[in-house]
């Protein structure tokens, strides 16, 4: 594997992102995913943000880790995952 391709797995395992539930971005539930992000980032000794911002941070960060190699189906249930973990904090959803 080149260099270009391993850097975002680095990024994942030695910065100060979340600690990460194993596989959670290949669930079908937004739901899920939005509640292990949360539960993540509130007991994560790695993050330097508030919990909301470093777990839409790492959200974001795996969408656009995939680029054009994630399928429309998959990105609709990241997108919506966007949302239901603005609610699950409080937040008001984005139009």
């Amino acid at each position: 594997m080149t260099a270009s391709k391993k850097w975002s797995a680095e990024v994942t395992k030695h910065s100060d992102a979340l600690d990460l539930e194993e596989h959670i971005f290949e669930s079908d539930d937004a739901k899920k995913i939005a509640a292990s992000l949360k539960r993540s980032a509130e007991h994560s000794h790695r993050r330097k943000a508030e919990p909301f911002r470093s777990a839409m941070s790492m959200l974001n960060f795996y969408i656009n880790r995939a680029g054009r190699n994630l399928p429309e189906e998959r990105k609709r249930v990241l997108e919506k995952a966007k949302d239901e973990l603005r609610v699950a904090f409080g937040r008001e959803k984005q139009n």
